[in-house]
């Protein structure tokens, strides 16, 4: 990774610079709380204090001015920091120029996360996916931001100009070790569509879980499935995905409950595009439950930024979605009552604590309705020679009815958009 936090004695500070220009209308107090909660999802750091710095405009060389920069040193001495963790981006310059002035080691927010991702992914998938996302930063880093970088080595001389200097060499190393970890990834990738299309026989529905990290997706998901899936109140508890096949309560339909990895605003831009295959399950979805935690203040933000990278994933606007409104146990009574009355004026809202079970049993009700919904019958013709269309029917356990005619088999098919699609392209 960027830099080593293995030293269970790291004492870090965590700075959140409050620029105006890239604000996006987020609270700053809020934000830095966010940047606290992410340092204290990774192990092997001692969270000293955080800081808000207001800053009319980043300084292109140490993001802060002189007079600051003495300041933020003073203090860093004083409390004995080994780690300064700054909630946004800090360019290559900008962070040698602040390790050498502050004598401490310096991660950036895309750096920070990596680190988390680093240390909580657990499938060969995850792990692939990280050590590629980590290679991206790391070769971005490589813009002559450490002097020994520019030393020549190699090289006889003996044609051409000077031999590959060592900025160029880390580069060509980068891009060899991400040729292979692509390779990797392909095979991981080929074997994960297996079982996706195994499952794809298999006539069941799809739920997804979606929403911003630590929303409360995975302690609503071991409530559904008496699974014992990691949930802890912190930052990116989940990683990879997790998936469990359930009988809804009372004669329902059997799914499979999807957990995703929780999103978060100004997500490493590596990260999406690393993470895309594990957010494929979420294209796959035939429900999405988009979880929030409707008492952050700034709840209805957090969701924006979930909507927003949904639409980025290429999440067709025609999947079915509930908007699960969790938490409503931390509300205070007022607060709680209001949520509650908005919550039943809309039709894809369920407010729910997923800790104390409040509200599970009409989510479920809403979850088995929608699946439904999302079903139709259609009537169908086949000739006898399509005998492998109408056995793909049998396997997807979609027939409810058929009768042999002079031409062939008349069949009553109840089935998905998804699956009448699929049908369709045979």
């Amino acid at each position: 990774m960027t830099q080593s936090t293995e030293n269970a004695e790291t004492r870090a500070w965590v700075l959140h610079p409050d620029i105006p220009a890239t604000a996006h209308g987020r609270d700053a107090k809020l934000a830095l709380a966010e940047a606290e909660s992410l340092a204290h999802a990774l192990p092997g750091l001692t969270v000293v204090g955080a800081e808000l710095v207001r800053l009319p405009k980043p300084h292109p060389g140490t993001l802060f001015g002189k007079g600051k920069l003495a300041e933020l040193k003073a203090r860093i001495e004083a409390e004995e920091i080994g780690l300064v963790l700054i909630d946004g981006p800090v360019s290559p310059v900008q962070q040698r120029n602040l390790e050498r002035e502050w004598g401490v080691k310096l991660l950036d927010r895309t750096g920070l996360i990596l680190e988390i991702f680093s240390d909580r992914a657990a499938t060969r998938e995850g792990v692939l996916q990280v050590e590629m996302a980590a290679l991206s930063y790391q070769r971005t880093r490589l813009v002559r931001a450490w002097t020994h970088l520019e030393r020549q080595r190699g090289g006889l001389g003996f044609v051409g100009g000077p031999g590959e200097t060592q900025i160029e060499a880390d580069r060509r190393a980068i891009d060899e070790q991400l040729v292979r970890l692509r390779r990797q990834l392909e095979k991981v990738v080929r074997t994960r569509e297996l079982h996706r299309a195994a499952r794809a026989k298999v006539p069941f529905p799809i739920v997804a879980l979606v929403g911003y990290t630590n929303a409360g997706k995975s302690t609503l998901f071991n409530r559904m499935t008496g699974a014992e899936v990691m949930a802890k109140d912190m930052l990116f508890a989940t990683l990879d995905p997790t998936m469990r096949r359930i009988e809804l309560p009372g004669g329902g339909p059997e799914v499979i409950l999807s957990d995703t990895v929780g999103f978060i605003s100004d997500l490493p831009t590596e990260l999406v595009a690393a993470f895309r295959a594990t957010l494929e399950e979420v294209l796959a979805a035939d429900l999405i439950l988009h979880v929030r935690d409707i008492s952050h203040p700034e709840s209805e933000e957090q969701a924006r930024d979930v909507r927003a990278i949904l639409e980025s994933l290429g999440v067709r606007e025609t999947t079915p979605q509930i908007e699960v409104w969790n938490k409503i146990d931390r509300l205070a009574p007022e607060a709680r009552e209001a949520a509650l009355v908005r919550a039943a004026r809309h039709d894809h809202v369920q407010a729910l604590s997923a800790v104390t079970g409040e509200g599970m049993t009409a989510l479920v009700e809403a979850i088995a309705d929608a699946i439904t919904e999302t079903t139709h019958e259609t009537e169908l013709h086949l000739r006898f020679d399509e005998g492998r269309k109408r056995a793909w029917l049998f396997d997807r356990g979609l027939v409810e009815g058929e009768t042999q005619t002079e031409e062939g088999f008349t069949l009553q098919v109840r089935w998905s958009t998804k699956q009448e699609a699929q049908f369709a392209r045979l």
